[in-house]
């Protein structure tokens, strides 16, 4: 995250790739699967929900083209942190009931709860991508697959883009499109699953004192 205007910092809750989610998403809102969607997407369902703890390198893209990058931890259900490379001063911690955007330049942070972020899709104990309430539409491309969920937010209608690797059905980024047409983005690499987590990347400091 760069200095963070604070229309900026709401959309840094989550990013995807824009760039990279290219292909047609198919399926009007509510309408059944066919039966070979159904059964792709239930597959990466199993795979996704099996992940209890995912931590890697992350590469993000803001609206206007800005860049940053830095470290990542999750523990599933509901465990997050995000921790950006110098110069940028920021984290975004979840542990479990609210999410912390905490600019460590000024000491200050905001929270917001987890159940009103699109955090809350990557960070369930499980979830459903087979479910036409949750995806709403459905990309399949020879290496990608990109899932559509629209939802809305603290911060007002928008939607949220899930991009799977084809083949291994791995998580590879995600895209956030805000009320307003913005979109920031996220690709993952050197990703790392299974290993235990460190509670102590999750801890909120309430203590600190709110931006707002």
């Amino acid at each position: 995250m760069l200095a963070r205007p604070p229309s900026l910092s709401r959309r840094l809750l989550l990013g995807g790739a824009a760039a990279l989610a290219a292909g047609m998403l198919t399926r009007p809102a509510f309408a059944a699967f066919t039966a070979e969607q159904a059964a792709l997407l239930a597959k990466i369902s199993a795979s996704f929900n099996a992940i209890r703890t995912m931590q890697g390198r992350f590469i993000q893209y803001g609206p206007n083209g800005e860049q940053s990058e830095g470290v990542f931890f999750i523990s599933r259900p509901g465990k997050l942190r995000f921790h950006y490379s110098p110069p940028v001063k920021m984290d975004v911690i979840c542990d479990g009931n609210q999410v912390a955007i905490v600019d460590a330049k000024v000491m200050t942070q905001d929270l917001y709860p987890l159940s009103k972020t699109p955090l809350r899709y990557l960070l369930a104990d499980q979830i459903d991508l087979t479910s036409a309430n949750i995806v709403r539409g459905l990309g399949v491309e020879p290496d990608l697959v990109t899932l559509l969920l629209t939802q809305s937010s603290a911060f007002g209608d928008g939607s949220l883009k899930l991009i799977f690797d084809r083949q291994t059905l791995a998580l590879k980024q995600w895209i956030v499109t805000d009320s307003q047409g913005l979109d920031t983005s996220v690709a993952i690499y050197e990703v790392e699953t299974g290993k235990p987590a460190n509670p102590k990347n999750f801890k909120i400091d309430y203590y600190l004192p709110n931006s707002k």
